[in-house]
């Protein structure tokens, strides 16, 4: 059942309620998480983000929701550090203040994944621990790691693939270990 009259209108005031409040996370970038820098993210652009999950019905809604909050987290990280200069994969940016590999991924998209869950607007997901894959020694990709309440199955949301403020992708993490990418 999608929110409708008293409920989006609640919604709507709990969203500028929102405004008053603030929340700092700490996110890395400069390849090798070399730097670090804490994010303060406001009531408003919370209130935007968490609009992401008010229609989500079920879970692959709520990975779809996911992938554009992901989105928006680096949107606005990117507003107050210099990773709105990151590019999508390493080798457009090498060398650029602000660039991101998937070490630095892996650690700012499961940070914003555990803020979404101390909020509550995961209701199908719980967050894992990053995971790797390393189809060869030399060549190891880190990604956030999520899995399904009620099936258990794990899916990674891997943002590294795109320039920053993109949705992430969202890929089983059978896919993701078999080397799929967008």
């Amino acid at each position: 059942m999608k929110p409708r009259g008293n409920l989006l209108s609640a919604l709507l005031l709990s969203g500028l309620a929102l405004c008053a409040h603030a929340d700092e996370i700490s996110i890395c970038y400069n390849y090798g998480c070399e730097m670090h820098a804490d994010i303060l993210l406001r009531g408003a652009e919370l209130s935007r983000i968490q609009m992401q999950f008010v229609w989500t019905e079920n879970a692959a809604e709520e990975r779809q929701a996911i992938s554009r909050a992901i989105g928006l987290f680096q949107f606005f990280a990117g507003q107050q550090t210099p990773t709105f200069r990151d590019r999508g994969r390493n080798l457009p940016d090498e060398g650029v203040d602000g660039r991101m590999d998937c070490i630095d991924h892996a650690h700012n998209t499961s940070a914003y994944l555990h803020l979404m869950e101390e909020r509550g607007w995961l209701r199908f997901h719980r967050v894992l621990e990053p995971v790797k894959r390393a189809p060869l020694i030399f060549n190891e990709h880190w990604s956030a790691h999520i899995a399904e309440k009620e099936s258990g199955e794990e899916f990674v949301v891997d943002s590294w693939f795109f320039d920053n403020g993109h949705p992430a992708a969202i890929f089983t993490l059978e896919e993701w270990i078999k080397g799929a990418e967008p």
